[in-house]
């Protein structure tokens, strides 16, 4: 029922994608705007939905393989789209997208999370599958399990591993390239999933734990938003 959901969700951003490709061609704001927004929409549910299998037997295979899985698709089906602030931060500050530009996929990034969020959370409160049961009621299940500043250095370093490795990717044949990307997120989830839960984007951070961000926002904030987008500047700057 899971991966139904997920793939309806996946079919669902493609349909609208499409649609708007089609129809808002003259209006170059609104597209851009709505299709970070779709792109982002389905990038956050998926992993919302993603983060109840982790317990799913056998661990941690189970888990490690839809996530190869889903990026892999997300990968090949969200071409064009940044789905992370950090990845608009970068030709903002090249100066290959204007500042109005960047601001709006930004915006749409961070609506798309909280819009996620919502959805999702109605799937879940009519409790459809056994992940679903209990879901809404475990508040703030904060994926930091170690200290704030070893949190802070565990995200920085993702942030700077994935983007480096995005770079340097960019040669790369497309059909080769969504899968390298793929299998380093999924070495990364597998390093520091049980740290930080190793998102390193500030998008996803808030749409996942939303929560924890309302009740330790200073200490959140700086680990899921400050350092990804510190490993972005650091790639920019001095690589």
């Amino acid at each position: 029922s899971s991966l139904l959901l997920m793939s309806g969700v996946v079919v669902t951003v493609g349909l609208c994608r499409r649609l708007a490709r089609r129809r808002l061609r003259s209006s170059p704001l609104l597209f851009a705007f709505l299709v970070e927004m779709f792109s982002t929409f389905q990038i956050c549910a998926c992993t919302n939905e993603l983060t109840l299998l982790g317990n799913v037997e056998p661990k941690p295979h189970t888990a490690l393989t839809l996530t190869y899985g889903f990026t892999v698709l997300h990968g090949l089906t969200l071409v064009g789209s940044a789905c992370n602030p950090c990845g608009t931060l970068q030709p903002m500050w090249g100066g290959g997208t204007s500042l109005r530009m960047g601001g709006l996929k930004i915006a749409a990034q961070f609506v798309a999370a909280v819009l996620a969020r919502v959805f999702m959370h109605f799937i879940w409160s009519l409790e459809m599958t056994e992940p679903h049961l209990g879901a809404l009621s475990q508040g703030c299940s904060s994926p930091m399990q170690t200290t704030e500043m070893q949190a802070f250095c565990v995200e920085l370093l993702f942030s700077v591993v994935f983007q480096l490795a995005v770079l340097r990717a960019e040669s790369v044949n497309p059909k080769y390239r969504v899968h390298l990307i793929a299998l380093l997120i999924t070495m990364l989830a597998y390093a520091g999933g049980n740290l930080t839960g190793a998102i390193f984007n500030p998008a996803l951070a808030f749409s996942l734990h939303a929560d924890c961000f309302y009740d330790k926002f200073l200490s959140y904030s700086l680990v899921y938003w400050i350092a990804p987008c510190l490993g972005k500047f650091l790639i920019h700057y001095v690589f």
